[in-house]
């Protein structure tokens, strides 16, 4: 089971620029998060697809929600109790996926 990154660990990554600035460190949810918005829910749906089996592969799934053209994504390692870095592979993938 990987470890929980203290929240030193996970500046370090922001400042690093790990992961694209648009995602936030939500304290409450201890999660990673971004909103992702796309031309219409095709590409959004798209993005979900393609995003789906990047993390299949890392088996480590985000919670997400999709309304019409955006995607709302937050990643933690519930069995850690916090981030890792399992978030930040699946958080910098997305990023890629986006920017396709």
């Amino acid at each position: 089971m990987p470890n929980a990154l203290t929240p030193i660990d996970i500046e370090a990554r922001f400042s690093a620029g790990t992961i694209d600035a648009d995602w936030t460190y939500d304290s409450t949810r201890m999660a990673l998060c971004r909103a992702f918005a796309f031309a219409d829910f095709s590409e959004a749906f798209g993005f979900m697809t393609r995003a789906a089996l990047v993390a299949e592969k890392l088996d480590h799934h985000p919670d997400w929600s999709n309304v019409y053209n955006k995607v709302s994504v937050c990643l933690s390692t519930h069995s850690a109790g916090g981030v890792t870095d399992k978030d930040f592979a699946l958080a910098k993938a997305m990023d890629a996926i986006f920017r396709e």
